[in-house]
């Protein structure tokens, strides 16, 4: 288990923190590496993870070597970020054997350098402007919102950065009717998404918020399965944010991500607060998506992992190694 301690202080509708913790897992002669992290937010039981885990490598089934059977080798009893970084570590295993990176072996197009957005969480207004002015180069921004001063918070950061394009995220922190008032407050700011503004249950008061919001509204934490990326779109919801830990691997994101391009929906590729190993996963399918965030590594201050690489804008690179493509980084 690893500790991740955050840059800055991250507080979101659910609560503040200040760290997470993070699950790295590695296959047998380290031949694969994977990782399980997922916030307290989610309520998932860390002895339900390790417990997975330990059955798991009690199977005496050989590893999969067929991506066609990773699935049934993962299973669906874990939690979903134990099963993610069981996924995970099947295929990095399967790269580095045939010597193929991970966007590669999955027959994806190979990802070109593309700005991700970089995440402000909620503080003073005042505050969230001065974060704002220190990553002047950074050209997105996805502001945590779902509080009171939800307005005043947007209104200080596009002061100080007209340039910018700005997303929000309000982590599922309105009401229906809240949510009705606060879209109309913060049209006029020019944003480019409002992510999960309403419960993870709610699907029905999204596509209701959606027809009548000109903004894309992209689900998130109401995305976890098939059926949900169904009822979305027959909601009329016009987006959804796919994360590893929260759907249980690059297995199924493929398979939900295939899905809602067939239906229509927009992409956005998430991570949780993670590590190198997950977030280099998948931006393997950034060539699939229109929106990244993906910005983990640059919100944490010890990543023991070398990935993905981001340039003074916040340019994410993919590394060209076998597999995900993460290695230890050299330490002095």
């Amino acid at each position: 288990m690893l500790t991740l301690k955050l840059r800055n202080p991250f507080r979101l509708s659910y609560g503040v923190s200040e760290e997470r913790q993070a699950y790295w897992i590695r296959l047998q002669d380290d031949s694969g590496w994977g990782e399980g992290t997922i916030p307290p937010y989610y309520r998932v039981d860390a002895s339900a993870m390790t417990n997975y885990w330990a059955q798991t490598a009690a199977n005496p089934a050989a590893l999969p070597d067929d991506p066609a059977d990773f699935a049934a080798f993962v299973g669906s009893a874990g939690p979903a970020p134990a099963r993610c970084a069981v996924d995970l570590a099947l295929y990095d295993r399967l790269g580095k054997r045939l010597g193929q990176p991970l966007y590669r072996l999955l027959g994806l197009p190979q990802p070109q350098p593309q700005p991700t957005s970089f995440t402000i969480a909620i503080d003073t207004p005042e505050a969230m402007a001065q974060m704002a002015q220190q990553i002047a180069s950074y050209p997105i921004i996805k502001i945590k919102l779902g509080s009171d001063d939800d307005r005043a918070r947007l209104a200080a950061i596009r002061a100080a950065r007209p340039d910018a394009r700005l997303r929000v995220d309000a982590n599922a922190g309105w009401s229906r009717a809240e949510a009705q008032t606060r879209l109309e407050e913060l049209l006029p700011f020019d944003l480019e998404m409002i992510e999960q503004p309403l419960a993870k249950e709610d699907i029905e008061g999204m596509g209701q918020l959606q027809a009548t919001c000109p903004i894309p509204i992209v689900a998130d934490e109401s995305v976890q399965t098939l059926e949900d990326v169904e009822n979305l779109a027959r909601a009329g919801v016009h987006g959804i944010n796919l994360k590893l830990m929260k759907i249980g691997g690059l297995t199924p994101a493929l398979v939900l991500l295939k899905r809602a391009q067939a239906l229509g929906l927009r992409i956005m590729l998430g991570c949780m607060i993670e590590t190198s190993i997950g977030t280099t996963a998948m931006a393997h399918l950034a060539g699939t998506a229109e929106w990244l965030d993906l910005d983990a590594p640059m919100l944490i201050s010890n990543d023991p992992f070398d990935g993905v690489q981001f340039d003074p804008q916040a340019t994410l690179s993919v590394p060209e190694r076998a597999g995900i493509g993460a290695i230890l980084k050299e330490t002095n």
